[in-house]
């Protein structure tokens, strides 16, 4: 008999579902305490929860029989996923069931600010009858900028285009095949939606890379009547520059679902008519509610009982079962993939990777999925791991062509990635050397010897004296110190690379400083913890 313990109110649906399932006891327990959670949890197969229960290292202690965790939800916050898979947990969420009510609430948002339904409504309850003032604007025939084209941003799309709408589509990744074939013009460069759109609505997860992807800046790119929505994330469009936007007419209106702290503090945005705001509702349907406690409950069970994985946060800790220097490759090539996905800008268009020599001769699924992995991970708000990773990259439109040559090329086994996007071709090439040592032993076509770890520095630079004093003066002048260095030279076209690691991040300052050295053609900043 599998047990499964629920500790957060669940839809009725999902309860039903366990309850239906022969060989399944399903035991609520809502409003346990994390003393009884943790005394408890080892008599269960399977617990399922949502925001209010935390799973914590203290629950974890005593694992007993658990098996997995299913969030019905997306958010895994509340969960201490790396104590779960050292306890050989598997992590689960529902990323999917939110799907069509943030994207309904998106368009609820949009028609509710062209059509003034809000401050019409206050002020017809108020006793006032004032058709001019509310006057609105029809949809159909405006263009729509779709910022983000994974699943919520593609559903939005999709009901744009059935109010004829022009859908102007833009990944910070990589736009899906799909979007083409859906009608979205896909924009190649960001600026063209903030000019051409009417209405632009964002659905990036909130990261390095687009917090403040909408500033004041950009702001200033856009047309006096465009109307700006966010029900992705508090903080990717900039709070001040919208509040100043709207207080001086920049931009027609504004809706936001999300904020940098929840709930807000400061509801300043609650003084404008032309600004909706809503405390975070993206989710909150009673059929969304439904499909996240059914896929909960149906995914739990399908791991327990040993059938397919799906929606997976972490996996079950396998590295007893792969070889010692296939596990060294899959770590070396994650470090690959996250140095390529920032030394290549752009949307990717081709990935390719090839192993030669010993390491040719094994298994390397790990090894690829963890490339992919350190490829794909800044893109997504979710932890990617070897169980996730090529679902979700493949929805996002991306591939990996793999190749193996047995010959060995320069060191006995190597792993090379070549990332091709909208702007440049990168190509990274790494060894383990003695088992356990990794390198990263080339970069397009310049051979160097790199340590992939911490902090790395990669300056693509004119070959001439003084560049390797220039960096390390900087460096030092902002208390950096370098710990390995490689250097490489292409002497027939003077041009060489700076490939460093540092014993922690050079902050803007530093990097900026850097930039302005005359012989510095490109300079990145990458983290390969």
């Amino acid at each position: 008999m599998i047990k499964v313990l629920i500790t957060d109110k669940l839809a009725q649906e999902g309860l039903n579902l366990l309850n239906s399932t022969e060989g399944v006891e399903a035991v609520v327990k809502t409003g346990i305490s994390e003393d009884e959670l943790a005394k408890t949890i080892g008599e269960y197969d399977g617990l399922i929860i949502r925001s209010g229960t935390k799973v914590t290292a203290k629950v974890l202690a005593n694992p007993g029989k658990l098996k997995a965790i299913a969030r019905a939800g997306v958010g895994v916050d509340n969960i201490d996923v790396p104590e779960a898979t050292r306890k050989g947990i598997l992590v689960m969420n529902t990323p999917g069931g939110n799907t069509l009510s943030a994207a309904e609430h998106t368009m609820a948002l949009i028609l509710s600010m062209s059509r003034n339904v809000v401050p019409a409504c206050n002020s017809l309850k108020s006793g006032a009858w004032d058709r001019k003032k509310y006057m609105g604007n029809q949809l159909s025939g405006k263009v729509l900028g779709v910022i983000g084209l994974g699943r919520i941003g593609m559903a939005v799309a999709k009901m744009a285009k059935g109010f004829n709408m022009k859908i102007l589509g833009f990944d910070p990744f990589a736009a899906p095949a799909k979007a083409e074939k859906l009608g979205v013009e896909v924009a190649d460069e960001l600026e063209e939606i903030f000019k051409e759109a009417d209405y632009i609505s964002v659905h990036v997860p909130r990261n390095e890379q687009t917090l403040n992807m909408i500033g004041a800046e950009q702001i200033r790119m856009m047309k006096p009547t465009v109307r700006l929505i966010n029900c992705a994330r508090g903080g990717i469009i900039n709070e001040d520059a919208l509040y100043n936007a709207l207080a001086e007419g920049a931009i027609a209106g504004a809706a936001l679902d999300v904020y940098p702290m929840e709930p807000p503090e400061n509801t300043r945005f609650t003084e404008f008519e032309d600004c909706l705001v809503t405390p975070h509702l993206g989710a909150s349907t009673r059929e969304a509610q439904i499909d996240v406690a059914v896929e909960a409950a149906q995914i739990l069970v399908d791991a327990i009982e040993g059938g397919p994985v799906r929606n997976a946060i972490n996996a079950p800790s396998i590295a007893g079962a792969i070889p010692l220097i296939v596990n060294q490759y899959a770590k070396l090539a994650q470090r690959i993939g996250a140095l390529l996905s920032t030394i290549a800008p752009g949307h990717i268009k081709d990935v390719e990777v090839q192993y030669r020599g010993s390491i040719a001769e094994m298994a390397v699924e790990p090894v690829t999925l963890g490339f992919a992995i350190g490829l794909l991970q800044q893109h997504f708000d979710m932890p990617l791991n070897m169980v996730n990773v090529a679902v979700l990259g493949k929805e996002r439109g991306i591939s990996i062509d793999e190749t193996k040559n047995t010959e060995a090329k320069d060191v006995a086994a190597s792993f090379s990635a070549k990332v091709v996007t909208d702007r440049v071709t990168r190509t990274v090439t790494g060894s383990v050397f003695g088992q356990t040592l990794p390198r990263i032993i080339e970069i397009d076509g310049f051979n160097v010897e790199m340590t992939p770890q911490g902090a790395v520095l990669v300056i693509f630079n004119d070959d001439k004296p003084g560049v390797i004093g220039s960096v390390g003066t900087i460096c030092g002048r902002h208390n950096i110190n370098i710990c390995t260095m490689g250097v490489g030279q292409k002497l027939q076209e003077q041009k060489a690379i700076l490939a460093v690691s540092l014993d922690k991040e050079p902050d803007a300052k530093a990097v900026e400083e850097l930039g302005k050295l005359d012989f510095v053609n490109e300079i990145y900043v990458c983290r390969l913890d």
